[in-house]
């Protein structure tokens, strides 16, 4: 049985993964803006046997409100064998490119605001001594592409932060593992047009994360051929990348 804290715990993909968790009887502390998905959520992990499912509301970008969440969060589950960081948006990228202000947003609900979780998390898991710290990172930050600039760019900052934090837990026996899909069939990847050859359902992304968790991966592509995919798009020479439309 784990005890599990989810931010962004509404996502398609972070609750498939719980709902694989609750399978396993564990405890959740689920954090997310929507109290009404939230309750919806708590009652499918209960009717799938969560031993026991507490729900918080709260925006990831309001980094004030952060320290209480964790505070309940410990208060609650009393140790956290697992936190996921699951939140985030898709942005557009021509939006980010016309005004500053909506670049800045977009860049806190997928970058600043994962580091300032993180960054709290780490300390208390630093005490703690122990569990893993999985983190929802995108294949987008492996290389800065036209199409999504924005988006990768704060994505390779979770990333990066992730690397070096990995390094630093790994002396306190804490696991950081940052997890990397391509493109998932989400309703924040609707309306776009994805290849359906290289569209993964959240159900099949959360079997490789939770067994990716499992193995204490460092970090996991999913599905894992996004590995290959991304390998050729960074080896791309400069000349001929900034000539593409990707």
């Amino acid at each position: 049985m784990k005890r599990i804290l989810i931010i962004g715990a509404t996502s398609a993909i972070a609750t498939a993964c719980a709902r694989l968790w609750a399978e396993q009887g564990s405890e959740f502390f689920l954090v997310a803006r929507s109290a009404e998905k939230l309750a919806q959520i708590s009652a499918d992990l209960t009717a799938r046997g969560a031993k026991t499912v507490t729900v918080y509301c709260m925006d990831a970008t309001d980094y004030s409100s952060h320290d209480l969440m964790l505070e309940s969060c410990i208060l609650t589950l009393q140790q956290i064998d697992i936190a996921l960081i699951a939140h985030g948006t898709l942005p557009d990228q021509k939006a980010c490119e016309q005004d500053v202000s909506v670049a800045l947003a977009e860049f806190s609900n997928n970058g600043t605001s994962v580091i300032a979780l993180l960054s709290l998390l780490a300390n208390h898991f630093e005490t703690q001594r122990c569990g893993t710290l999985a983190v929802i990172s995108s294949v987008a930050g492996d290389r800065g592409r036209p199409s999504n600039y924005l988006y990768g760019t704060a994505k390779a900052a979770v990333s990066t932060f992730c690397e070096g934090l990995r390094a630093r837990m790994f002396k306190v026996g804490v696991h950081v593992i940052t997890i990397k899909p391509g493109f998932v069939d989400t309703p924040m990847t609707q309306g776009l047009a994805l290849p359906a050859a290289l569209l993964a359902t959240p159900e099949q992304v959360a079997r490789l994360i939770v067994k990716g968790v499992k193995k204490q991966k460092d970090t996991l592509y999913v599905p894992g051929f996004w590995r290959f995919i991304m390998l050729i798009i960074k080896y791309i020479p400069g000349v001929i990348f900034k000539r593409l439309s990707l």
